[in-house]
């Protein structure tokens, strides 16, 4: 990104960054009033532990393969968070030098310790679970944070707002869906975890939708070219590189998203669905004031999803195949 463009994001953070503090009240919750991994799992200090426990692992002797394979990639990809926080505090406009607390800073740890509740949870529960090579998993979950991954963002906030808005609606979708399909499984225990989880993801969701709102006020054209920019690259889930040892970066990502298409967690569908939702959330179609270059992209935008669909019916999803290492 060019010195000048670089400046015109620096004052528009700047300008969002005012109101920071009200918006980490309305959209993140206190820590002493969350809700933390051992609120539901067995607790070891109990005498029930082992037979708690037994029963954990009773409920989860007939989850699906498929299941099982979405479960733990989503684990994953939330225990990457390392990764994902050093990205955030890189973007324009966030950790400025002499500004070490600013309000960018704080928003970023405390979104960042939230999402760090959902790898605790998950991965304790998948140990507790008896289905689960956990060292398999584990390796691939260094991997992720190792080698770290480009989401086609660079330093820029508003791509990086358009990234979070996205990824977060389309970790509720299939958060709530896990949640869905454990209740159908005979699993309550995991539907209400899977559940709380998606939860969370609902609110950073109009978090990260609310800062492109305030900065298609103020910078609307700059907003739309990095949109069409953004969808044209395509927004890919921030464990694309996901990898199981001995196993080519991005194998593994393409298997766990066959699970998911297949179990009907995550599916081309919903991606469609998530980017028509921003567009109306936006009111794209009805911006004022954007230059001739925004047009056009808007025009590319609007005529997206249709040309998606076209392309998603054509789409065949591959019959169960693979077995991947995490599964006992």
């Amino acid at each position: 990104m060019d010195t000048a463009l670089s400046a015109e994001r620096l004052e528009v953070m700047k300008h969002l960054g005012k109101d920071l503090d009200g918006l980490i009240a309305e959209y993140l919750k206190p820590i002493d009033q969350n809700w933390q991994p051992a609120d539901f799992l067995p607790d070891s200090r109990n005498e029930d532990f082992f037979r708690e426990v037994k029963l954990l692992q009773e409920s989860c002797r007939d989850l699906p393969y498929d299941y099982m394979a979405v479960l733990i990639g989503d684990t994953i990809t939330e225990e990457a968070l390392p990764t994902y926080e050093s990205w955030l505090m890189d973007v324009i406009g966030v950790n400025q030098v002499g500004e070490p607390e600013s309000g960018w800073v704080k928003w970023v740890r405390a979104w960042t310790a939230e999402e760090n509740r959902h790898g605790d949870l998950l991965n304790k529960y998948l140990y507790l679970s008896g289905r689960v090579n956990m060292r398999a998993m584990e390796v691939s979950t260094q991997y992720l944070i190792a080698d770290g991954f480009d989401i086609g963002t660079d330093r820029d906030p508003y791509r990086n707002f358009i990234y979070t808005s996205f990824q977060e609606l389309a970790t509720n979708v299939s958060h709530r869906r896990t949640a869905t399909l454990a209740k159908k499984f005979g699993n309550p225990h995991l539907s209400k975890i899977c559940g709380v989880i998606a939860s969370d993801e609902a609110r950073h969701a109009k978090a990260y939708k609310t800062f492109v709102s305030r900065i298609l006020e103020v910078d609307p054209s700059e907003m739309v070219i990095a949109l069409e920019d953004m969808m044209k690259k395509k927004i890919v889930m921030p464990a694309h590189f996901m990898r199981e040892s001995g196993v080519k970066m991005g194998d593994t990502f393409a298997h766990f998203s066959d699970a998911a298409q297949r179990l009907g967690v995550y599916t081309t569908i919903d991606y469609i669905e998530i980017l028509e939702s921003l567009l109306v959330e936006w009111e794209l179609g009805t911006l004022g004031g954007i230059n001739e270059k925004a047009e056009k992209a808007r025009d590319y935008l609007m005529a997206l999803p249709s040309r998606l669909r076209r392309i998603a019916d054509r789409t065949r999803i591959p019959e169960l195949a693979y077995e991947f290492s995490w599964i006992s």
